[in-house]
């Protein structure tokens, strides 16, 4: 497997991934990353000494803003609205899988 191949499967809530792993996962460029990171657009990210880091709950998040963007010609605040909405309906149902007894 070559260095710009991309795994896909399941990333822990503790991994991180670096601007150019981020960039190959979601199929956009580090550009565009950078540039909806300055807007504040992709909260699940930090910056330590200059390097950015990215949790797994980002490629989801870019992921879908990516996809309302281009599907939809959204501006990336909308793309970003959208996210959060959708990420607010998988916690809400998530809780209420938890809360529902099992049949």
């Amino acid at each position: 497997m070559s260095e710009d191949e991309v795994i896909v499967g399941c990333i822990l809530e503790d991994s991180w991934l670096t601007l150019e792993q981020m960039a190959a996962a979601c199929g956009v460029e580090p550009g565009w990353l950078l540039q909806h990171l300055q807007e504040g657009l992709i909260p699940h990210a930090e910056c330590l000494g200059g390097t950015w880091r990215f949790s797994g709950a980002a490629i989801l998040r870019t992921r879908r803003m990516l996809q309302m963007e281009r599907d939809f010609d959204a501006a990336p605040e909308l793309a970003a609205l959208v996210a959060d909405l959708l990420e607010e309906i998988d916690r809400l149902r998530a809780r209420l899988h938890w809360l529902e007894p099992s049949a």
